[in-house]
């Protein structure tokens, strides 16, 4: 393993507007690369500028001296009501083997704590075990989840396709053990590997394994390729182990810009997901109990629409509620100071502001809740 170090100007990233799938507008990477050697990882892409990705890795130094005055209320009062720090990059699992040397991860939980802010955790790692002496200080001032993610729950698949991550069989035990702490968890189906993990008993293996656990929620998602490196490796191991399912892919892989499955298979593949989550009543996204009273009203407001549009699509059905909460991201005012010119928010109709209404006066909304947790 290559180790380089180096000192950055910037250790936080912002997105646009507040992710629906984590609850969080705020994220970070400490480390640049991943010895974890995931075969289907995107950090590989191009667009990410990792060199030589899955040997060396850079790790941000100062990154703590950094985030003390990023992650400083007083200076951004917003980060408050902006949901959950996200802990656990792209490019770089938080927990990923270097962090036992460099402890980049556990300082900035202990400023976290200081800071009392919210924290959610993606990992593929049991290293996070180590640290839940101060999550647990966290989750009683201000709010915790602590997630990991899988591409099935089947040993001998992982260790092809996740050869630096430990088992998915430990991984639960973990996830378990974490649940039984008090701590609310989230199970990460990402990526599916097309005809190979997409098997309908293999996916149900998923669920059940999650409903054994108790997990608050699970959130899945097809395998993105993009051309160049990331596809160019992927197709190297698959064709080593798998060679017949070559041409599978050329067929449902068709040079997407963002390099997603064709349409078809997605359709497909997400329609039998949903029917397995009603089966076993499990939660499609982080449901509102988790991030209740962390979020100001538009965030709110436009993580309930999000929500709704994805589960209605889900289900197959049309949805205007991802537009109309486009729309509101590019408020500059409180919903609440415009109650009566909802209707002239681009994507809204009666409906949906029926919606806005009930979601500023009780938090949430009882047709998004219904969706949810399978009433309807």
């Amino acid at each position: 393993m290559n180790v380089v170090e180096k000192k950055v100007k910037t250790i936080l990233t912002t997105s646009r507007k507040i992710d629906s799938w984590f609850i969080s507008k705020y994220g970070m990477n400490l480390y640049r690369g991943c010895p974890h050697a995931c075969v289907y990882c995107d950090g590989r892409a191009e667009k990410y500028n990792v060199k030589d990705f899955g040997s060396t890795v850079t790790v941000k130094t100062n990154a703590i001296e950094i985030l003390q005055k990023e992650l400083d209320p007083s200076r951004k009062p917003y980060l408050k009501k902006s949901g959950f720090i996200m802990l656990g990059g792209g490019v770089g699992d938080s927990y990923q083997p270097l962090e036992e040397k460099y402890k980049l991860t556990r300082r900035t939980l202990e400023l976290i704590l200081e800071k009392k802010l919210p924290v959610h955790i993606l990992t593929k790692s049991t290293m996070v075990v180590r640290d839940l002496d101060i999550l647990e200080k966290i989750n009683k001032v201000s709010r915790v989840i602590i997630s990991m993610s899988f591409s099935s729950v089947d040993d001998e698949i992982s260790q092809l396709f996740e050869p630096g991550v430990p088992l998915p069989s430990k991984r639960l035990e973990v996830l378990k053990k974490i649940k039984e702490k008090g701590f609310s968890i989230g199970l990460f189906l990402l990526p599916v590997i097309p005809f190979i993990t997409d098997k309908v008993e293999l996916l149900e293996d998923v669920f059940r394994e999650a409903k054994r656990i108790n997990v608050d929620f699970i959130v899945f998602g097809g395998m993105t390729l993009k051309e160049g490196k990331q596809k160019n490796y992927f197709y190297n191991i698959l064709g080593k182990y798998y060679p017949d399912l070559l041409v599978e892919y050329e067929n449902i892989y068709h040079k997407d810009p963002g390099g997603s499955p064709s349409k078809e298979y997605i359709d497909v593949l997400y329609k039998t997901l949903s029917v397995i989550s009603s089966e076993y009543d499990i939660p499609v996204r982080i449901p509102p109990y988790l991030y209740r009273g962390l979020l100001d009203e538009n965030n709110l407001v436009i993580i309930i629409l999000e929500h709704i549009d994805y589960l209605l699509k889900l289900r197959g059905r049309r949805s205007p509620y991802g537009y109309a909460a486009y729309s509101i991201s590019k408020l500059d005012k409180p919903l609440s100071m415009i109650k009566d010119k909802l209707r002239e928010i681009k994507g809204v109709g009666r409906v949906t502001e029926n919606i806005i209404l009930e979601i500023l006066e009780t938090g949430t909304s009882r047709y998004y809740e219904d969706l949810l947790f399978h009433r309807v």
